[in-house]
């Protein structure tokens, strides 16, 4: 690639997705939008930047910048998050909410892997107890990922990373050489497309955020806009669910590290009141 498609990349997905790109890492940039070009009927990556040049389409535009986005993914992820959420968190909060449902949202959920491992975690604790009440909803960037993650249809190496077996038996049913989770698994999820440094505050309430290992690859600037916006979206007594290795140190007062729960944050109140103040 040459240096000015790799600027143009670079300076795109920044200013739209706050998305940090190396320039560096040029292997990754062609892998990921030679599909692109390819699906949009040009013959190299270089003819697909110079359309985006001369056009400024939005939907070419976009389809570069949600390539770059793409993450990785896998059901029951780290697994810690998910037991700790069962154990703890879901029970602190059922009490505090008195009988109204946890609202959860798995932001940047990519392929939805996290959010239905979500679900299906739920319907095992609606199986124990029947009074759990459970709100789940998943957001990402990327149309096709959000696509993908409703259709709710898993290759076989999908489904073999992180699934236990007994509940891809349980919930899904074998198409052709894919996996297709059930109706009943995908009905419990409410999806929407979301730009996280586009403002968060429309987007309601929720007890329990999971935004695992997506700080990490937005620019600075950015990490610190996401985590204060973040700040608008959870009670004073939500929580805030990162990646085992992220921090939200650059948030300031905004949140409060869980100690003993890598990766777990409670929400600071005295956070806006002192924003509101100022």
């Amino acid at each position: 690639m040459r240096p000015d498609d790799i600027s143009l990349v670079v300076s795109l997905c920044r200013a739209r997705a706050g998305l940090k790109v190396s320039t560096e890492k040029t292997y990754l940039i062609e892998s990921r939008l030679a599909p692109v070009a390819r699906r949009e009927n040009f013959e190299s990556i270089s003819d697909l930047l110079a359309a985006v040049r001369a056009r400024r389409e939005e939907p070419l535009i976009w389809g570069v910048v949600e390539a770059m986005t793409q993450g990785e993914s896998a059901f029951f992820r780290d697994r810690t998050p998910f037991e700790i959420f069962a154990k703890d968190l879901y029970p602190t909060l059922a009490r505090a909410r008195g009988g109204e449902p946890v609202k959860v949202w798995s932001a940047a959920c990519a392929a939805g892997q996290e959010v239905y491992s979500l679900a299906m975690l739920a319907q095992q604790m609606q199986a124990e107890d029947p009074s759990v009440k459970l709100q789940l909803a998943a957001s990402d960037l990327s149309a096709r990922a959000l696509e993908k993650a409703q259709s709710g249809v898993y290759s076989q190496f999908e489904v073999q990373r992180g699934l236990p077996i007994r509940l891809l038996i349980k919930h899904f049913e074998k198409v052709d050489d894919q996996w297709r989770l059930s109706a009943d698994i995908r009905r419990m999820v409410r999806w929407r497309r979301v730009n996280l440094i586009a403002g968060l505050a429309a987007l309601g309430r929720f007890d329990v955020v999971f935004c695992r290992n997506v700080l990490s690859q937005l620019e600075p600037a950015y990490q610190k806009k996401v985590l204060e916006e973040l700040t608008l979206v959870l009670p004073d007594d939500g929580y805030l669910v990162l990646g085992a290795k992220e921090t939200a140190e650059l948030a300031g007062e905004a949140f409060s590290p869980v100690l003993g729960r890598p990766g777990l944050y409670r929400r600071n109140p005295a956070f806006t009141a002192a924003a509101a103040a100022a």
